[in-house]
């Protein structure tokens, strides 16, 4: 007959939705689809429960542990990393992991809080461990995927241990810490702008190089071309003689003529051109004579002076 109550209870308060009641007392409990059920007896494992269900239990003497079948995730405090540049980073990660043994998960740890501490522990050895042997330029590039494959690899074969399946561990962020980002930045800004000037240097020596190639050049196209220019100015001058030779070779008395009317041009062109020349000075024979010849001076007479 009590049985009978006992049981009777149970459904009532299932019925109601007070699952700790049931957990204690009641005869029966309920294992829902997202969760796994370790029964015990004074403390020690009796049995684990993976199916969803109605099940039974001995009141009072066995009392049930239920955990997550789901994926839990767990935040850690971020850490500070040396990597093996020697640069300190703040490094804030994230672990997903599910409880794939309940019984060694018992025996081990027993509940989630104490799994997490264990967790914080295996995160931070691996991560300091993975950390410490790449660089902060190999952290931010695309090996970043590799080196989060490697710290959930070693985190996973650790969880082992204590029934979890360790399915992922990511970093999230990698910063530099703040009492040390001005230093790095201004070490940085020094490491650019020294090679800045170094590039600076480099390339005027290079332009005062192309300068002086440049200006050697312009020295030998100008020589060149005064000397090509001075033999065609004396090959014009040589031809030039040439043709008035000849042409004074074949009409002396013209080409004199000629001759003589281009410097009357040239002497009189002005208006107020004053000329001083002694009574029998060639100058001006065309003037006297057409044909040039200068006139011959009187022989003075007596008593003339």
């Amino acid at each position: 007959m009590n049985r009978r109550v006992l049981i009777a209870v149970a459904i009532v308060l299932v019925v109601l939705g007070i699952p700790v009641v049931i957990r204690s007392t009641s005869p029966v409990f309920i294992v829902d689809q997202i969760e796994e059920a370790l029964v015990l007896q004074f403390g020690q494992p009796r049995r684990v429960i993976r199916e969803p269900g109605l099940k039974m239990k001995r009141p009072f003497l066995e009392n049930v542990i239920f955990y997550e079948k789901r994926l839990l995730d767990f935040e850690p405090p971020p850490e500070e990393v040396i990597v093996s540049d020697q640069k300190r980073l703040v490094v804030d990660t994230y672990t997903r992991y599910r409880i794939s043994d309940p019984l060694l998960f018992y025996q081990t740890v027993s509940t989630e809080p104490a799994v997490r501490a264990r967790l914080n522990a295996m995160v931070n050895g691996s991560l300091r461990r993975v950390l410490g042997n790449v660089t902060l330029s190999s952290l931010l590039s695309n090996q970043r995927s590799a080196i989060m494959a490697q710290i959930r690899d070693e985190v996973r074969e650790q969880g082992k241990s204590f029934g979890i399946d360790v399915v992922d561990v990511r970093i999230r962020r990698a910063d530099l810490p703040e009492e040390n980002s001005q230093a790095i930045f201004a070490r940085m800004k020094s490491e650019r702008e020294q090679q800045a000037a170094q590039y600076r240097g480099e390339g005027a020596e290079a332009a005062q190089t192309v300068r002086a190639n440049a200006e050697r050049e312009r020295t030998v196209i100008l020589a060149e071309a005064q000397r090509d220019a001075q033999r065609v100015r004396g090959d014009g001058d040589a031809q030039s003689i040439k043709t008035y030779a000849d042409a004074f070779g074949q009409d002396k008395e013209f080409f004199a003529f000629y001759r003589s009317m281009q410097a009357y041009r040239d002497a009189l062109n002005g208006r107020t051109t004053s000329f001083v020349l002694t009574p029998d000075t060639g100058f001006f024979r065309f003037f006297e004579n057409l044909d040039g010849a200068t006139a011959k001076s009187a022989p003075p007479t007596a008593g003339s002076k």
